[in-house]
């Protein structure tokens, strides 16, 4: 499996991993946030978003956010934080998830970062799993709702 920066002829593909990853979890009011998880080149420009591929297939994909930019949520200044964090369907249990958290760990890690934050959906369970394994713990005090009736969990890790 490689882990590399997406490019541009992979933008459409990564955004349709991302709805289908996501579909399963969200009711019909979440329609916007569709959009949002399909406009990869948005956060590609204003964020870093890296996929896991193999033999040229896209496994995964996720969005680290680096100091500064406004994809961030709820990271402090000294933490990394990474969102959006998605893996075809068809190719969980294969460890993409995990190494692109990793690598998201290692990019906070490089930008000084000595921990990391990001939200979830309180439905994403194997993503909590995933979380859990690599060492993120609950952080209540930083749950939050960007919109009424979507309620994210917060995580964060030390490193």
């Amino acid at each position: 499996m490689e882990l590399r920066r997406i490019r541009p002829e992979e933008h459409s593909a990564a955004g349709e991993v991302c709805v289908a990853a996501y579909d399963p979890l969200l009711g019909g009011a979440e329609d916007d946030y569709r959009r949002r998880l399909r406009d990869v080149a948005a956060r590609d420009a204003q964020a870093e978003v890296w996929v896991a591929v193999e033999e040229r297939r896209l496994l995964g994909v996720v969005t680290y956010c680096p100091p500064g930019s406004p994809w961030r949520e709820i990271g402090r200044d000294d933490e990394g934080e990474f969102r959006m964090l998605a893996v075809d369907p068809a190719a969980r249990g294969r460890g993409a998830g995990t190494a692109l958290a990793r690598l998201c760990e290692d990019r906070a890690r490089e930008h000084g970062a000595t921990g990391m934050a990001l939200s979830s959906l309180a439905t994403m369970s194997s993503a909590h799993r995933v979380y859990a394994r690599l060492g993120y713990e609950r952080d209540p005090g930083r749950d939050w709702s960007p919109v009424p009736g979507v309620d994210l969990l917060a995580f964060s890790k030390s490193f």
